[in-house]
């Protein structure tokens, strides 16, 4: 008997061995081969190749350690002097230190891109064009100026920014997990009876793509107007090439945001990042919820999956129709926006409260998301409470998190115990001990992966939407989120906070001294090429 424990043993271990190197080759593949490792490979690729087109010039342009030094000494002014968030100034000019004149070189090439400047023009015209789709709300700006100037600074920030006004009269429901929204999604869906439009940074074959598409398919053959958009990534990961082809041959017209092609650009770094559902101008979802299984927890990927959601109903829903048709039409020839069979119908009762939808592209001056999110720190009185998956901030983020607790305010932030990034979750790690010693409390979600994007403070005020607290969402990405103010949602989106911190654990410094050495300095290392990643 004593033998045969032996050898069961064993063989238990040879294969709880073999369990484990699957799972870590596995998990290689995924940082290899999943979206961020993909475009991180692109990048590495397009360096390469510029830096071979650089050493070819360079035979052809010899130049002295003089001109060499000169031309390092320019590019450094330039940049200092640049409109760059100081901390990408930071981390070019280490990058032009450490590679003299090909970091220099890198630098105009990436300035001057083609695909990025023909992106940029193209989104500028969609803009102007869907401008005049809004008119200014005087009577309510007028009232908000002298009720609450707070919210009337930002409003006319966001209007001018990016054409997003404020709002009466919408209705709003937080969702505290994926399983709770997609059965609201199914629901709504049913109901649909003009149009359907859907922008998502995900989509993968599984039962949450598979009940919808049951759906769209359904609403159709009703003539219901149907549009699905996607990001490249998805399709580069997740789903075949000929995907749009697929659906468009079931009657639902198809997009993919920025394809991944191999050519020399920096196109494909600008990500539609949007989590976007309007059904019938009627009503509107957005949040972190892509649509996979992992993000209803009908497959487990990392542990539980925890994860947040905004349903709008009203005159808000507008700016998530006109935020759709802006990307859609991006590479239109015949673009086509607010006409009579997308607006909103107006809800006649009488709702309390202001609500204020925004996006945010990566190709204008303004970095609307992160300015939301600042407001909100320097204008809390009591608490200001986060839950994030990234935390992966510039200088002045930090500094707007750091002086709000060290002002009194109560911050709170919630994070993943699990990661899905290891990189990433090194680098998140990297700025705990800054903040902890400021007296911002840091929570990690100990049941697994935590993706909700969520402020709320005071009891007063809540955005909830796709921009994460690192540097691709914030200056990277096309996100979107939803302010609100003065609405009862608020306490709801307080009350999940305060439920999801019971089922996480307080990190202490003396937790932090107890990471792994290795993963620490590996972050630490990687905030220098931060902006980058």
């Amino acid at each position: 008997m004593k033998l045969e424990k032996i050898l069961n043993m064993k063989v238990e271990n040879e294969v709880n061995d073999t369990l484990l190197l699957e799972k870590g080759k596995r998990g290689i593949i995924k940082i290899i081969f999943g979206r961020t490792g993909i475009v991180f490979l692109l990048l590495l690729v397009q360096v390469m190749i510029l830096f071979n087109i650089f050493n070819f010039v360079e035979t052809l342009i010899p130049y002295t350690v003089g001109s060499l030094a000169i031309f390092t000494l320019i590019m450094i002014v330039y940049i200092v002097n640049s409109e760059h968030n100081t901390s990408v100034k930071l981390t070019w000019v280490i990058l032009i230190i450490l590679l003299p004149g090909f970091g220099g070189f890198l630098y105009i090439f990436i300035q001057n891109d083609i695909g990025h400047r023909a992106l940029k023009r193209k989104l500028k015209i969609v803009i102007q064009e869907s401008r005049k789709e809004f008119t200014k709300q005087n009577s309510l700006m007028d009232k908000l100026k002298v009720e609450n100037k707070g919210l009337y600074n930002l409003a006319i920030y966001t209007q001018n920014a990016g054409a997003f006004p404020v709002y009466e009269q919408t209705l709003t429901k937080y969702f505290s997990l994926g399983e709770k929204v997609f059965e609201e999604m199914l629901v709504q869906l049913e109901k649909a009876e003009k149009f359907i439009f859907m922008e998502y940074f995900i989509i993968d074959e599984g039962y949450m793509w598979g009940q919808i598409l049951k759906i769209l398919a359904d609403k159709v053959k009703e003539g219901v107007e149907v549009r699905v958009m996607y990001d490249g990534t998805a399709e580069f990961t997740l789903l075949p090439h000929n995907y749009p082809d697929k659906l468009k041959k079931i009657g639902i017209a198809c997009k993919v945001f920025a394809p991944i092609r191999p050519f020399l650009s920096t196109y494909y770094n600008f990500r539609d990042h949007r989590k976007i559902l309007v059904i019938d101008g009627r009503v509107a979802f957005t949040g972190g919820i892509n649509l996979a299984d992992e993000y209803i927890n009908k497959k487990e990927v990392y542990g539980h999956w925890k994860d947040t959601e905004i349903m709008i109903q009203g005159c808000a829903v507008d700016s998530f129709t006109l935020m759709f048709l802006q990307t859609w039409n991006i590479n239109e020839k015949k673009r086509t926006y607010m006409k009579n069979l997308y607006k909103t119908e107006r809800i006649k009762e009488n709702i309390k409260g202001y609500v204020l939808p925004f996006g945010d592209s990566p190709l204008d001056n303004d970095k609307v998301g992160q300015m939301v999110y600042m407001d909100i720190l320097n204008r809390a009185e009591n608490y200001v409470h986060i839950m994030t998956p990234y935390l992966i901030l510039d200088g002045e983020m930090v500094t707007a998190v750091q002086f709000a607790a060290r002002r009194g305010i109560d911050v709170k932030i919630i994070l993943p115990h699990i990661p899905d990034k290891k990189l990433i979750f090194a680098q998140t790690r990297s700025h705990y001990k800054e903040l902890i010693k400021a007296g911002v409390k840091i929570y990690e979600y100990t049941p697994g992966f935590l993706h909700a994007k969520v402020f709320v403070s005071d009891d007063l005020k809540a955005v909830v939407g796709t921009i994460n607290l690192d540097y691709r969402s914030l200056y990277h990405h096309f996100e979107c989120g939803v302010y609100m103010e003065e609405i009862s949602t608020v306490l709801d989106i307080e009350r999940d906070f305060n439920e999801t911190i019971n089922k996480s654990h307080k990190v202490t410094l003396a937790d932090i001294k107890r990471f792994n050495i290795i993963m620490t300095l590996l972050g630490k290392i990687l905030k220098l090429i931060a902006p980058f990643m």
